[in-house]
């Protein structure tokens, strides 16, 4: 009998490593997914609560809003911006409409992009915010939660 060469072997077993490891990491992405589409106490989703802000605030965006949430956005990769951009600018909604405000504004979107962040990125929100000149010590009290 012919044995396979020792290389083929470890060839097939790295890339069973790497298969494994793909679908864990997408089956973790997934996970996260599904988590988000369950309801809460009040029977709506996150992505419920997320798309409603979106919808009630969406005729308070003017064009300056739209460019400097993009300039929020733009540290997170391209794959999950639109992702990202869709919670954030459906937090800084909910933080316009509580406010009472008929347009979103500069001081909307820095205090919603900071809510809308999760803890574990404050450190590279604040180094983003500071390497972009963007003040935001009127809102040092919600990254000391």
């Amino acid at each position: 009998m012919n044995a396979a060469p020792n290389w083929f072997m470890y060839f097939i077993v790295f890339w069973a490593v790497v298969m494994v490891v793909a679908m864990s990491i997408g089956g973790f992405f997934m996970f996260r997914k599904f988590l988000k589409v369950l309801p809460m106490r009040d029977g709506k989703s996150k992505l419920d609560w997320q798309n409603y802000w979106v919808e009630r605030s969406r005729s308070m965006w003017g064009d300056e809003a739209k460019q400097f949430l993009d300039e929020l956005v733009s540290p997170v990769p391209t794959a999950f911006r639109d992702i990202a951009k869709h919670s954030i600018a459906a937090k800084i909604g909910q933080v316009a409409i509580e406010h009472g405000a008929t347009s979103v504004t500069r001081e909307h979107c820095i205090e919603g992009y900071i809510r809308a962040t999760p803890k574990r990125d404050y450190r590279s929100l604040v180094s983003f915010l500071d390497k972009k000149g963007i003040d935001y010590a009127p809102y040092q009290h919600l990254l000391n939660k």
